[in-house]
């Protein structure tokens, strides 16, 4: 059983930055690839970056490829979603998860999930 708590969400202009944390519980969260999704309005949640257990592999969705880096720190059961170059269309709810394998990409495919962070990007 893992537990999830993101945070660091927020209001922040085009163009900035923010860092979304992932608190777990439970100390199987290292056994776990981690990843991040988010959902905005009316439309479908969607994959974000993944990475595995260990830290030394990830995966992100096109969109967001070099912009924004997803870490993690099993010492702390931590993860964390760095966002930088942020425009109006990165504006969701981010959600932390896990999974059985960081090549995962479909919601149905993640395990525990958190309750999600709110990230609005202003123009």
């Amino acid at each position: 059983q893992v537990q999830l708590v993101e945070s660091g969400g927020g209001l922040v202009q085009a163009g900035g930055s923010l860092r979304l944390s992932c608190a777990a519980s439970g100390r199987t969260f290292r056994r776990y690839a981690m990843g991040w999704f988010r959902q905005a309005p009316g439309k479908e949640r969607e994959f974000v970056a993944s990475i595995n257990w260990s830290g030394g592999s990830s995966s992100y969705a096109d969109s967001v490829k070099g912009r924004f880096t997803i870490s993690r720190d099993n010492a702390k059961n931590t993860g964390y979603l760095q966002m930088n170059s942020l425009n109006p269309e990165d504006t969701a709810a981010y959600y932390c998860t896990t999974s059985r394998s960081y090549l995962l990409r479909l919601p149905t495919e993640y395990d525990y999930w958190g309750q999600g962070t709110q990230v609005t990007v202003s123009s």
